[in-house]
């Protein structure tokens, strides 16, 4: 397969009355082209700023990325200058906020702002780029495009408010799209939609996704593969078959615990209990051992290991360590 993303090593930080924010500390991962990469974990973890540094949207001051790589098809991002990286922004990459009432401008027409992009980034006339627009209407599923592209945002709904916002990433015809909770603010129903566009879209264009969201089943339903994040670190990698069936952090399985089962009858909910650390002062250990049933003495004073379970599968826990797994097995048979 095809890598056109490599982060290695990634640190953000943020500058506070209050002291130093250290919102990722050395985050690794890789996009393969065609790819769609689920980035899951609580509020606060660091899933959007991790993704905000790769669009370089990192206000600086207060944030910065203070250390680390991002290469997208061979070539270093971090290191390039505002003018740039406006020329990749939009055009190879591109990004869906979450909120599409926010991302839309009121005082424009929904064919403006269609239209901006490509006449920014693309030598092109207005009659052409119009075209382009309503082509991409379609793609997304919006009726009467003709019609509709005179409109302002307020006569959208909100499924369809989104759909713009996602024919608005995809008109310059990225090589990466990044989705920032793309359906939380919609109903069921245009969840699905959307997730059928997504993967419509996909195989369409050969577009590689990264996601970021809470909901697990809109992860099941359309990633290949699940990064789990939790302040501020990658802690487990897998396929979605991998992460949904052989979980092996106890933080990754808590999260899956607490998602409501349609097949099993009366089943309880189990919340993780506690709270994430403080990223002010993160410990130095593995940060989840103030919350893990199965936390050890090692757990809070040395950060654990990457294991490699397979070829796709890996984790930061101590309990992969041959010791701990003997003196699991030797409890359990007591």
């Amino acid at each position: 397969m095809e890598k056109i993303l490599e982060v290695n090593n990634l640190h953000v930080t943020f500058s506070t009355y209050g002291g130093t924010v250290k919102a990722v500390r050395g985050v690794n991962f890789d996009l393969y082209k065609g790819e769609t990469l689920a980035i899951v974990g609580e509020s606060g973890c660091g899933k959007s700023v991790t993704t905000n540094a790769i669009m370089r949207l990192i206000p600086d001051p207060p944030g910065k990325i203070a250390d680390g790589s991002i290469m997208f098809r061979g070539q270093e991002l971090t290191m390039l200058s505002n003018k740039e990286i406006s020329k990749i922004r939009g055009v190879d990459i591109s990004m869906i906020f979450q909120d599409p009432m926010t991302a839309l401008n009121p005082t424009l027409t929904i064919g403006n702002q269609l239209m901006e992009g490509l006449k920014q980034h693309q030598d092109i006339s207005h009659t052409h780029a119009k075209k382009k627009a309503l082509e991409m209407m379609e793609l997304v599923g919006i009726p009467n495009p003709k019609v509709r592209l005179k409109q302002y945002p307020h006569q959208f709904s909100g499924g369809m408010r989104q759909r713009i916002v996602i024919a608005m990433a995809l008109i310059c015809e990225p090589e990466l799209l990044i989705a920032d909770e793309p359906t939380t603010a919609l109903d069921v129903t245009i969840q699905a939609q959307i997730l059928e566009l997504f993967e419509k879209i996909q195989s369409r264009t050969g577009v590689s996704i990264i996601l970021i969201t809470h909901d697990l089943g809109v992860v099941a339903k359309i990633a290949d593969r699940i990064a789990v994040m939790y302040a501020g670190k990658i802690i487990e990698v897998g396929t979605k078959r991998e992460i949904f069936y052989q979980p092996q952090h106890p933080y990754t399985r808590g999260l899956l615990q607490s998602v409501p089962r349609l097949d099993l009858k009366g089943a309880n909910l189990t919340p993780i209990d506690g709270t994430p650390p403080d990223l002010f002062s993160p410990p130095q250990g593995c940060p989840f051992t103030a919350r893990c049933p199965m936390a050890m003495e090692v757990c809070d004073k040395v950060y654990p290991f990457q294991s490699k379970l397979s070829a796709t599968h890996h984790v930061d826990c101590w309990l992969q360590d041959e010791r701990a797994k003997q003196l699991l097995a030797q409890a359990a048979t007591k």
